[in-house]
């Protein structure tokens, strides 16, 4: 915290004249002047090794976290206090920025207010001193304020970015620490990508009008040998606009595959911006994307596998629960997502869903859901539930799973889930961890109140995927669970019998080449995360030190030639990327060597488990559910047709001390829920929202 505190402060500092005229200058002389990096050490050392620094001691931590004894991990609710239960509750709840808690909103400001601050004193101080540069230039006044209001605002949109690719960086040793995942910290990426795209799009606006009025168009197709590069940055900027547009909540939704490829171009902006600007001012920025090309190249290697698929559950309402078999040490908390891809159905295609299994119910499994909605979903749901389907294998490929560094759910007293649709899966993975804790642990969990909407009673069916699809025997007596489900589009009903009868499971043979899904760093992935960072920087700054030495170094010294920015930039990224690419590769490999015997042995006990009967077996719900010591969850749930639940009167009916308030589902349900949670008609509300649509 220190380390960050002291980098947000040179942020703070930098349009200052203190900066710019002293700290600079004192620094420069000592670190700028380096045969070895020359101007770009100086960025190195102020922006770039801080930020690379604490994510490798947050990987350090949390490699320590995940080493305390369970015991301490599972302290009953009355070991627990919640010091920011008030900071947690929603402030704002309707608008642009969507659901915003109290703890969120000062930490926005607080952004806010750094690009304001930098905006004002640029500005003041740039203008202050305009007077030489007319001297110098003979243009008009106004002409170059423009012209220094162009370049100021794309020096601010350079401190957004600096940050925007912290939030999607999946395995991040960061985002734990301020206790968020991608998945929640993708609303920051889009505000984050917002204001950028901004400041980037007026600072180019500017730029041409300047230009323009200076009869010097031809500007726009310069390419300086060592200067800045015109057309770079204009080339970023388009793709820049281009995945901007795609953002739009209208195109996003209906051509979801327009959005998520044209999201790729942020490598042309990327390395553009880069040639535009020159890797001495692009290392102020590079931590965050240098952090983000570790995760993706390790995820990379990940999706190169081939998964063993063990069995399908189908169900009537275009709900699949595919079981993977997993290697034992790989461990994820509950409402945890996996990226899966079907090369049967699309080879780039990557969706999200969420883990629904638990990780101590089934140490040698790990499955998800996944709920018919759009083309690729339905396409999978065809071809698993055709009668003349008889696929006896299905190559997969995952990433992750990934998900909370931990979860404070036994701290208490009531737990109300609110789902609307397929949005139940999440709070399934909940529901498994408090039977592992009530049955296997003995300790006292949560009144459990699960509120779930669908759209028809054939969706009722998803309760029954709150089991798992082993036959091991819990007893969840002791868990208090009240499961109340609507059904909004139907008046009348078949009976729970009726409405689960299509339902059966499906067996997968497997090949040599599929492999239990495994941690792709291995049972100690934080420890192995770090040292890849700390490895493939220390190997960079080696290589580009001894090019700049020996080569660009005595270039630059010759006054009749310089060495060109563009080439230099191209040099730092290619040996970034060579960098990053040995030393994740290498980590990768050992720890696939480490767990090749265990991984073989974990196929064969499971395919010996496995029925040998006809990969395609009729499955019956209601008899496998004999093997456990209750009814059938449909049959338990208290069902209300034709009517949607009254969840103000519900909320504030529970009573306790510390009412858990948990929402997945549909925006206007999760807003309605935010809602009654910020209107401070009670104190004992804890409002924590679930999402998978942005």
């Amino acid at each position: 915290m220190v380390i960050f505190l002291g980098t947000i402060m040179m942020w703070i500092m930098l349009p200052t004249n203190t900066y710019s005229k002293t700290w600079s200058p004192n620094i420069k002389s000592k670190v700028g002047k380096s045969t070895y990096f020359g101007s770009q050490g100086y960025n190195l050392l102020i922006f770039t090794f801080p930020m690379l620094f604490i994510a490798i001691l947050g990987s350090l931590y949390m490699h320590l976290e995940k080493k305390k004894k369970t015991q301490n991990q599972r302290m009953s609710r009355e070991g627990r206090k919640d010091l920011l239960k008030e900071w947690r509750r929603p402030m704002l709840v309707k608008g642009p920025l969507g659901i915003v808690s109290w703890i969120e909103l000062p930490f926005l400001t607080m952004f806010i207010a750094l690009l304001v601050w930098s905006l004002s004193t640029y500005i003041h101080n740039w203008f202050a001193d305009i007077n030489e540069w007319l001297a110098y230039s003979g243009i008009e006044m106004w002409k170059a304020k423009l012209e220094d209001s162009a370049v100021i605002l794309g020096i601010v949109g350079n401190i957004g970015l600096a940050f925007l690719f912290l939030p999607v960086t999946r395995g991040s040793s960061l985002l734990p620490l301020f206790g968020l995942t991608s998945e929640s910290g993708i609303k920051y990426h889009i505000w984050l990508g917002h204001i950028v795209l901004a400041l980037f799009t007026a600072h180019g606006i500017c730029y041409i009008i300047f230009w323009s009025v200076t009869n010097d168009i031809s500007q726009m197709l310069k390419w300086e040998k060592a200067n800045v590069s015109n057309v770079a940055g204009e080339i970023s900027l388009l793709a820049g606009l281009i995945m901007w547009a795609t953002t739009y909540p209208g195109i996003r939704r209906k051509f979801f595959e327009l959005f998520y490829y044209s999201h790729h171009l942020y490598i042309v902006f990327m390395v553009f911006f880069v040639l535009h600007v020159g890797i001495s001012y692009a290392s102020t920025m590079l931590p965050g994307f240098y952090l983000f090309m570790v995760d993706r190249f390790v995820r990379f290697l990940q999706s190169r596998q081939s998964v063993r698929l063990l069995s399908a559950r189908v169900l009537s309402c275009e709900t699949t629960e595919l079981n993977f078999a997993k290697y034992p040490s790989l461990n994820y908390t509950p409402t945890s997502i996996m990226f899966v891809n079907v090369p049967s159905i699309s080879k780039l295609q990557w969706h999200p869903f969420t883990v629904t299994s638990n990780n101590n119910l089934e140490q040698d499994k790990l499955s998800v859901i996944i709920k018919g909605g759009g083309s690729w979903s339905k396409k999978l749901h065809q071809m698993l539930s055709s009668p003349s389907s008889s696929i006896e294998h299905l190559q997969v490929s995952v990433e992750g799973p990934y998900g909370p560094a931990s979860t404070h759910f036994l701290r208490h007293e009531t737990l109300v889930m609110i789902s609307g649709g397929s949005g139940i899966t999440p709070f399934i993975s909940i529901i498994r961890e408090l039977i592992y804790t009530s049955s296997v642990l003995k300790i006292t969990t949560p009144k459990v109140i699960l509120i779930c909407a669908f759209k028809t009673s054939a969706d009722l069916s998803m309760l029954e995927l709150i089991m798992p699809i082993s036959g091991s025997e819990y007893d969840i007596s002791n868990l208090n669970i009240q499961i109340e489900a609507y059904v909004t589009k139907e008046q009348q009903h078949s009976g729970p019998t009726q409405v689960i009868r299509n339902s059966r499971a499906i067996w997968f043979k497997h090949e040599p080449k599929d492999i239990p899904i495994s941690p792709i760093l291995g049972p100690n992935g934080w420890l192995w995360l770090g040292a890849i960072i700390a490895s493939s920087f220390v190997t960079f700054l080696i290589i580009i030190g001894l090019i700049t030495r020996y080569h660009i170094y005595p270039t630059d010294q010759n006054t009749d030639k310089k060495f060109s920015w563009s080439i230099r930039a191209t040099l730092n990224m290619l040996f970034i990327c060579v960098a990053i690419v040995v030393t994740a590769s290498a980590s990768v490999l050992w720890n696939k060597k480490q767990i090749t015997k265990q991984s073989l042995t974990q196929i064969q006990n499971t395919t010996l488990s496995t029925p040998q009967a006809s990969p395609s077996i009729p499955y019956n719900p209601e008899r496998e559910l004999e093997s456990f010591p209750q009814q059938s969850l449909i049959q338990a749930a208290n069902i209300h047709y034709g009517q949607r639940p009254n969840l103000k009167k519900i909320i504030l009916g529970c009573e306790g001390s510390s009412i858990g308030v948990l929402v997945s589902g549909p925006k206007l349900l999760r807003h309605d829920v935010a809602n009654i949670c910020a209107s401070g008609l009670v104190a004992n509300l804890h409002f924590e929202s679930i999402s998978f649509s942005w």
